[in-house]
């Protein structure tokens, strides 16, 4: 077992110590998935996709040129197409995609059309000898969404959570800091704390900022 395997199996089994710091090439990465020829691979293409778009990096003519030959290049494109199908079950809209969709052929539209009623109604998608299974399609698309929507979740608590750090720091003392952040987490406080806290105050400004978050 090379570096790079046992690397990626203890990552599989929990133990990410490792992690590169390097960020990966997402047209080298998708245009890789392309040239796979691997169906589970093609499956997870949209949301491979749809990450790789996050990052701004993402270049349909980049992809393209890492692609030999007319078959992987119309292998790319109908991943393209497929993701367009998945985004129109789910009524999403991206800005990469709004403006790919107004250079599509009526040919290419109406399959997008066609596929979108196949994942609607789990039948399997299929093209050449190319054969997708539609549950497997929508379950690990939705799955990125899950992840994302809980993403994002974190981000906004964690930017709450400095938000409101830096206020009290700009008002309390170090010792009064620590009373308010008991009092806001409904810790006890003991007889000494709790004379401490009323006698300085920052009681009627604890009252002030629960009742009124935008104090702050």
């Amino acid at each position: 077992m090379n570096d790079s395997k046992l690397l990626t199996s203890l990552a599989k089994l929990g133990f990410q110590m490792f992690e590169t710091s390097e960020e990966p090439d997402v047209n080298e990465t998708l245009a890789e998935v392309v040239k796979s020829n691997d169906t589970r691979l093609w499956e997870g293409f949209p949301v491979v996709l749809a990450n790789a778009a996050e990052s701004y990096q993402f270049t349909p003519e980049k992809v393209k040129k890492r692609l030999t030959g007319k078959e992987q290049k119309n292998n790319f494109h109908r991943l393209m197409l497929l993701t367009g199908s998945l985004f129109s079950l789910y009524h999403l809209s991206f800005s990469w995609w709004n403006k790919l969709k107004k250079d599509l052929s009526n040919k290419d539209k109406a399959l997008v059309k066609t596929w979108r009623n196949y994942l609607a109604h789990n039948r399997t998608l299929k093209y050449n000898d190319v054969k997708l299974d539609p549950i497997r399609l929508k379950r690990l698309f939705e799955l990125y969404f899950e992840e994302k929507v809980e993403k994002d979740r974190r981000k906004k608590e964690k930017y709450a959570e400095l938000s409101l750090e830096y206020a009290l720091s700009q008002v309390f003392s170090p010792k009064q800091k620590e009373l308010f952040k008991k009092k806001l987490e409904g810790l006890p406080l003991n007889k000494t704390e709790q004379e401490y806290y009323s006698r300085t105050g920052v009681s009627g400004l604890n009252h002030r900022i629960c009742c009124n978050p935008l104090i702050l």
